[in-house]
């Protein structure tokens, strides 16, 4: 169910507010990220806050309009989470989404019933029988359109000035609204790409009932978040730990821009990355940018402290912990740096903390999320943080970066040691590099990277039996793996052409000594991840 499990966290808080804002308050859902996308794709800047820190978000921002998140919690239940009830009074539209719909009839003065078996999951249809400014320019009276449920409790009787907008098989009032205090419920989820019309309707929401003008854009984002960074830097001095990848050169290089020479980035090589990707990221930042850049090659002392590891949790820690102790130390040399700069995004830290602030199941660690500021006692500078993944790619083009940079897939801090199932050896980081370098290579041959979210290899933990010329091989396994995504919180298979896999194991066999078979993940997340570990 979207609404099952309560994870999500929050970004640090922008200083310098856009004038027109939504406040999206989040009961908990999993998906509760999408809306904000929603929001800001329709050009209308919009923040996330915690249903119990609501009001503080709501007094900063001033917000234009409110929006009401999902929820795994019951309306009918003591104790579930409430919307301060001063938002109803404050005279600003406000959509509520599921739990948020539920919670907000119920507040004001309606009835919810527990599920008794008649939810909806998943694909459905609901009817319009009424006009509603939500719908304007999209539906009308009569219209049937396909939308995602995932609900147990629903409405039964509307309050006081509410009326029924539309209905589906199992929700009486899969939408409800009352056009006169502009308050509109919606049982089914607008923000998942399974409801076809959803982000048209969020965007009607934000741009035609609240009156924002939309003009929210990366360059908006970019001027803000250089006034930013030169208020809370001053004159002090800032380190920033380079990790090969897309977020942490864009956070450089916007950081550079603000503050100059007063920015130095420290590149800790853990030999651990894809192939020729160390000389990229030294030739970008010292020959392109000129920005002052310590380049660390560090292989054998990662190398070395992986050795006999197996788990992948215990491989992220060490790399972590490692990656802090280098990092330190050349800090150390450097000196007099106040402010330590992270390239970490909304993702990162979704999945390293739980909605609630208590117990959750971890799914893993993310190695730039806590650590250093705490063991260096150091201010943290993090401006991509309330950033999805291609709103990063779009600040990186906002900001010069080469589209060959800005565009590469995600790669993860711990490198090719979580792509390497089991022991991670020199040895077989060659061979993964290897073959990962065989694989892309295809993939933009065939003018298929920027279709893919991300692609790679993963070298297996596994042995098998081949046959190549007249002799017996036993070599490793290696799978292949390609996604689509708009963010990485869910993802789905890449359906490639059997002949280009075809083409690609044959050369992986033929060119990478090592592997003699190549296999294929179908594998969507969930239930899986996108990575293997």
């Amino acid at each position: 169910m979207l609404d099952s499990q309560p994870r999500a966290s929050y970004p640090r808080i922008m200083t310098v507010q856009p004038n027109d804002s939504i406040l999206i308050v989040d009961f908990g859902s999993q998906v509760t990220q999408l809306i904000a996308r929603r929001v800001r794709e329709a050009g209308v800047y919009s923040e996330i806050a915690p249903f119990n820190a609501a009001e503080a978000a709501f007094e900063r921002m001033k917000p234009k309009g409110i929006i009401l998140s999902g929820g795994p919690a019951s309306v009918t239940t003591d104790g579930s989470p409430r919307v301060p009830q001063h938002f109803f009074e404050a005279g600003v539209p406000i959509l509520g989404i599921c739990y948020g719909q539920q919670v907000m009839c119920e507040q004001l003065g309606g009835k919810v019933v527990g599920g008794q078996g008649e939810g909806e999951f998943g694909r459905a249809f609901v009817e319009v029988s009424n006009r509603s400014a939500l719908f304007d320019g999209l539906w009308k009276e009569g219209d049937r359109h396909q939308v995602w449920m995932s609900h147990g409790d629903k409405v039964a009787e509307l309050p006081a000035g509410f009326a029924p907008v539309a209905v589906s098989e199992g929700a009486p009032f899969a939408v409800t609204s009352d056009e006169k205090r502009r308050f509109y419920g919606v049982q089914f989820h607008p923000e998942v790409v399974h409801t076809p019309d959803g982000a048209k309707l969020i965007a009607n929401f934000a741009r035609h009932v609240c009156g924002l003008a939309g003009d929210w854009s990366m360059a908006e984002f970019r001027a803000t978040k250089i006034a930013e960074i030169r208020a809370q830097v001053g004159k002090g001095k800032v380190i920033c730990g380079l990790s090969g990848g897309v977020d942490s050169a864009v956070a450089a290089v916007l950081i550079h821009e603000a503050i100059g020479e007063q920015l130095t980035c420290v590149f800790v090589d853990h030999g651990l990355l894809r192939q020729g990707e160390a000389d990229q990221v030294v030739g970008l930042f010292r020959e392109h940018y000129g920005i002052p850049l310590v380049h660390v090659n560090a292989e054998t002392l990662f190398l070395s402290g992986l050795k006999g590891v197996t788990d992948p949790e215990a491989k992220r820690k060490f790399i972590g912990k490692t990656f802090i102790d280098v990092f330190d130390s050349e800090a150390r040399k450097i000196g007099g740096a106040e402010f330590l700069a992270q390239g970490t995004l909304y993702p990162d830290v979704i999945e390293s903390v739980s909605f609630t602030g208590g117990p959750s199941v971890t799914i893993k660690s993310h190695h730039n999320v806590g650590g250093l500021p705490e063991r260096m006692n150091m201010k943290l500078v993090e401006p991509l943080r309330e950033l999805f993944k291609d709103e990063v790619r779009a600040l990186g083009r906002e900001l010069g970066l080469p589209e060959i940079f800005v565009g590469r897939h995600p790669f993860p801090g711990p490198g090719l040691a979580i792509r390497i199932p089991g022991e991670v050896t020199k040895e077989r980081c060659d061979i993964l590099r290897k073959a990962d370098a065989v694989y892309l290579d295809e993939i933009r041959n065939a003018g298929l990277y920027d279709a893919i979210w991300q692609a790679f290899a993963v070298l297996l933990p596994v042995r098998s039996v081949g046959v190549m010329g007249d002799g017996r091989t036993y070599d490793s396994v290696l799978a292949l793996r390609a996604v689509t995504s708009t963010d990485g919180m869910t993802a789905d298979v890449f359906h490639f052409d059997p002949a280009f896999l075809s083409r690609v194991a044959t050369r992986i066999v033929n060119e990478v000594q090592g592997v003699n078979r190549v296999t294929y993940d179908f594998t969507s997340k969930p239930p899986g991840t996108i990575e293997w570990e």
